[in-house]
């Protein structure tokens, strides 16, 4: 069996998946990593941009869930690299395979900033899943097994973004 190189020599990192198997799960995980750096950014964007009268909680909350987005970065890099393949290297590059929509907004209302967090969320979780059957796919049970706790993580973000954007008796959270 001949084996494509997905990374040059220095960076070839030995693996018992084989050379397909890497190529696929490595720009669907290079693909994760983009979005977690764009959700990342966005969710900051709007920490530090929030206002109104439920600045103190939305606040703490993005700042929460922008941390639990970045931590997922490097776990993700990594593991395109365990397995011998190369992650990216710019935010040119990050542009390049990101899925999510930036928002450059001067003011976004803070609802529609919870729900378009909570709608990215839910690409982000969907995304993961098509990862997750790559992997299986691969048999790269280690970066499924990673996927299975960011799905969840993600989940747990999106259900928050939702209730806090709940209207209740009329009034718009």
């Amino acid at each position: 069996m001949s084996k494509t190189k997905t990374a040059q020599p220095e960076l070839d990192t030995p693996t018992d998946l084989d050379a397909a198997g890497v190529a696929k799960v490595s720009t669907a995980l290079n693909t994760l990593l983009a979005d977690a750096f764009a959700l990342y950014l966005k969710t900051k964007n709007f920490h530090w941009h929030i206002s109104g009268r439920h600045f103190r909680d939305y606040h703490l909350l993005l700042d929460e869930q922008s941390d639990q987005i970045f931590a997922t970065t490097d776990q993700l890099a990594e593991r395109v690299r365990k397995i011998g393949g190369t992650t990216v290297r710019s935010i040119g590059h990050i542009a390049k395979l990101q899925t999510l929509k930036d928002n450059d907004e001067k003011f976004v209302p803070p609802r529609e900033m919870l729900r378009e967090l909570m709608e990215d969320n839910k690409k982000v979780a969907a995304a993961m899943r098509k990862a997750h059957k790559v992997c299986d796919d691969a048999e790269d049970v280690a970066s499924a097994s990673l996927l299975e706790n960011f799905i969840d993580e993600t989940e747990r973000r999106t259900w928050f973004l939702f209730e806090a954007t709940r209207q209740e008796g009329g009034n718009e959270a």
